[in-house]
C-alpha cells in the first residue's frame, strides 16, 4: 500500500533523510521510532508530498505521489493532482490544525466536501458515523477551543478518516497532550489498527508500537537503523543506537 524507495531529502546543507526505503502492506501499521532530529516527521510529510523529495520515490496503492514517471524522468504533478492524490491519505498533525471557527461537525466535513465535492446527505451521515467512533457524538456543534487536547485530537482522527482514505498517517499525534489525555487517543488508534486501517505512526509510546505495529521502524540521522517486528525491534534490537534509544524510552 505505501512503497518508500531510496528517498533522499536535504534543506539546505542539512542531509535529513538519507536513502530510507520502507513497504507497508495493505492493513498494516509502521511505527516509526528515533530521537529527536531524526527525520522521522519529514519522512511522514514526504508520503503525501507536503516535502518534495530530491531522490527516491513514494508510491501509494501503486500510483507515484507528487510525480509521473517519463521513462527515466520524474516530472512533479500539478497540484490539483497533488490535491487528488491527498485525498487518498490522511493526515493527522501533533497539534490538531483544525479550523476554530468551525464546529466539530463543520471539521469533520470540510473536507469531502470541498476537496471531494459528495453530497452533503452522504457525508453528513458519515461525520455522524465517525464522530460515534471516536467517541464525541455528543460534541458535533461544539467547537474546537472548548474541547480537551485529547478531544481535540479525536476530532483531528475523525476528519481524516472522513475522506475515506487509503492511508492515514500520525506524526506524534499525543505528544502534545497532557499525559491523562494520551489513552484516549491511543484507543482510538489500535482500534483502527485492529479494523485494518494501513497506518504509519510516529510516537514515542513504545506500549503502542508493541501491541499494534506489524514493523516497528528504528530511524536515526536519516537511516533506517534497524526494522522488523516489534518483538525484535523493541525487545531484541540487533543495533546498538537501537538498544540505547530503547533503553532511554522504556
Amino acid at each position: 500500500m505505501i512503497e518508500i524507495d531510496g528517498v533522499h531529502k536535504s534543506f539546505g546543507a542539512l542531509h535529513v533523510l538519507r536513502g530510507v526505503s520502507l513497504k507497508v502492506g495493505p492493513g498494516e501499521v509502521a511505527v516509526v521510532l528515533g530521537p529527536s532530529g531524526s527525520g522521522k516527521s519529514t519522512l511522514l510529510r514526504t508520503v503525501n508530498h507536503l516535502e518534495k523529495v530530491d531522490a527516491g520515490t513514494v508510491a501509494v496503492d501503486g500510483e507515484l505521489v507528487g510525480y509521473r514517471r517519463s521513462g527515466d524522468v520524474l516530472h512533479e504533478l500539478p497540484e490539483r493532482e497533488i490535491l487528488r492524490q491527498r485525498t487518498k491519505i490522511g493526515f493527522v498533525f501533533q497539534n490538531f490544525n483544525l479550523f476554530p471557527h468551525l464546529t466539530v461537525r463543520e471539521n469533520v466535513a470540510e473536507a469531502p466536501l470541498s476537496a471531494q465535492r459528495r453530497p452533503k446527505a452522504e457525508v453528513a451521515e458519515t461525520v455522524t458515523r465517525l464522530l460515534l467512533r471516536v467517541g464525541l457524538a455528543d460534541k458535533a456543534d461544539a467547537y474546537p477551543g472548548t474541547l480537551s487536547g485529547g478531544q481535540r485530537q479525536r476530532v483531528a482522527i475523525a476528519r481524516a478518516l472522513a475522506l475515506d482514505p487509503k492511508v492515514v498517517l500520525f506524526d506524534e499525534p499525543t505528544s502534545a497532550l497532557d499525559p491523562e489525555l494520551v489513552g484516549e487517543v491511543l484507543d482510538v488508534m489500535r482500534d483502527l489498527a485492529r479494523s485494518g486501517t494501513t497506518m504509519v505512526v510516529v510516537t514515542h509510546e513504545i506500549g503502542f508500537a508493541r501491541e499494534a505495529a506489524d514493523t516497528v521502524v528504528f530511524l536515526d540521522e536519516g537511516r533506517v537503523v534497524e526494522q522488523g517486528p516489534p518483538g525484535q525491534v523493541i525487545d531484541h534490537p540487533q543495533h546498538e543506537r537501537t538498544r540505547a534509544f530503547i533503553s532511554r524510552v522504556l
